[in-house]
């Protein structure tokens, strides 16, 4: 706060406002009030995917509450590709952070929350996360969701509380680190959780999901599920998932506890990871192809209901072809119409993941 003498006025100026008391004389004089502009925070997230939804969630309801009540919140969600994952052109927030995707070390980021194995692209892009001295930039790899590992670091660190986000968390976990009891939970979606992660992850329309990010900071799941519109999407979009199951077990096989399928040419460009072990409960592991509009994908998982010992962890394979992910479950994405290379990839995969290590 500064004060200062003008002719028989007295200001005082206080964050930017400046404002007049009468002087002796009795006369006012009214300073003009300066705006003050309202933080504008780009949150970058893992596009379609529940974890990355309400990691963004849980962050904006922490730094609304603990950084700036004022923070204006823009949604960008990012997805693997085989090119170029970061255009440093949308660093344009006054902060950004990105969460549940791997590190950038562009120095306009300012927050990072990841827990994925396969966290950095290159060992430059590891040694910039350790040596930076910001305390905003954290990595859980033993989170089983990127969520719960953002509401612990802001909690530990910061003092956040938010009582109300507990179901959104706990799902979060649930879903991201395969906690069903069984996999028919998994596949039939009969809770709003996994009804609304058919829409994040399946829903036509990208600008939904900073919606339903907003939506996340305030309302329970079963409250989402009942708004107009993303009641009306799940509806064809559960029909679709119905339809998927049939398409899968048609295309996929299981030999020495490996389901591999190609859906190929099946317009199938997302399903539910948890359908081959629906469908293969005896499967340990499974290895697909799934091309789309922007990658050729393999996906690679593991059976969350074997009880047989994983014997290879699925992201340091994935690494060996530019992918990444967890322990246990991964993915590799190629160019477009790399589909014979995938192929060759998917092959190799399956044939280690069907030897013993």
């Amino acid at each position: 706060m500064r004060f200062r003498k003008s002719g028989k006025n007295i200001r005082f100026s206080f964050r930017g406002v400046g404002v007049s008391f009468p002087s002796a004389s009795g006369k006012i004089f009214q300073a003009p009030r300066t705006e003050t502009k309202a933080m504008r925070v780009r949150v970058f997230f893992h596009d379609r995917c529940f974890d990355g939804a309400a990691s963004a969630a849980v962050f904006s309801r922490f730094y609304s509450s603990k950084m700036r009540p004022d923070a204006d919140f823009v949604y960008t969600g990012l997805a693997h590709r085989a090119s170029q994952l970061f255009d440093e052109a949308q660093f344009d927030g006054d902060e950004n952070a990105i969460v549940d995707f791997k590190y950038c070390s562009s120095p306009r980021l300012t927050w990072w929350f990841d827990h994925h194995q396969s966290a950095f692209l290159t060992p430059e892009d590891a040694r910039h996360f350790q040596l930076d001295r910001s305390g905003r930039k954290f990595y859980g790899p033993d989170y089983r969701s990127c969520t719960k590992f953002v509401a612990a670091v802001t909690r530990e660190r910061f003092g956040f509380e938010a009582p109300e986000l507990a179901e959104l968390v706990e799902w979060a976990d649930i879903i991201d680190g395969a906690q069903y009891p069984n996999a028919a939970a998994a596949v039939r979606m009969e809770a709003p959780a996994t009804q609304l992660t058919l829409v994040i992850e399946m829903g036509p329309d990208h600008d939904l999901l900073a919606r339903v990010i907003r939506m996340m900071t305030r309302l329970p799941l079963g409250d989402i599920m009942k708004v107009s519109d993303i009641a009306a999407l799940f509806k064809p979009l559960h029909e679709r998932h119905l339809k998927s199951i049939d398409l899968i077990r048609e295309r996929s096989r299981c030999d020495a506890g490996v389901v591999f399928f190609d859906v190929t040419g099946l317009d199938l460009e997302g399903y539910s990871k948890f359908i081959p072990y629906y469908l293969f409960p005896e499967s340990v592991y499974s290895v697909s192809i799934s091309p789309s509009s922007f990658r050729t994908k393999i996906s690679v998982g593991s059976n969350p209901w074997n009880t047989q010992p994983r014997m290879h962890n699925l992201a340091t394979i994935c690494e060996r072809y530019g992918g990444g992910g967890h322990a246990r479950v991964g993915a590799i994405s190629f160019e477009t119409g790399a589909l014979e290379r995938a192929r060759q990839v998917a092959r190799e995969i399956v044939e280690e993941l069907s030897t013993p290590a």
